[in-house]
């Protein structure tokens, strides 16, 4: 008796499906990621000539935006939005950071159109709690025009 092999089908997988799904994935990652910010205020540095900042590992910064807002970003990183803009809260919290330690760097990041009002009253509440290095950061001249 002879019997008929049967024809073996090629197997053949499909990965198109497969890589579309990846793909999606790879879209919907990409855009539901939420990226953290150093600073949450929009400032502008005054400009000056000058050397280089000395880099220093932990540092307290104030920013203080053009209208006078500020936000404070203690030395581990975190961001400090103060309720209100009042001076006793502004001391509140730098005597809460003064604890970590006065020697560090104070940092203030004002903007250049910043009310000097409001630069002032941080100096003072700085000083009175007790940071003695107390640096302003500023951007290198636009020279081209």
């Amino acid at each position: 008796m002879k019997f008929q092999r049967r024809k073996k089908e090629k197997i053949d997988i499909s990965v198109t499906s497969m890589i579309d799904v990846v793909f999606l994935l790879l879209i919907f990652f990409m855009v539901t990621t939420s990226f953290t910010r150093q600073s949450e205020l929009k400032i502008n540095l005054p400009e000056a000539k000058g050397s280089e900042a000395e880099d220093y590992p932990k540092t307290v910064t104030m920013e203080i935006n053009a209208k006078g807002v500020y936000n404070l970003i203690a030395s581990d990183g975190q961001s400090h939005f103060l309720p209100d803009q009042s001076r006793d809260t502004l001391t509140r919290e730098l005597t809460k950071l003064a604890s970590q330690g006065k020697d560090i760097p104070f940092i203030i990041n004002a903007d250049g159109k910043t009310p000097l009002q409001t630069v002032i009253t941080v100096l003072e509440v700085a000083k009175a709690i007790g940071f003695d290095h107390v640096t302003f950061p500023t951007q290198e001249p636009n020279t081209e025009e």
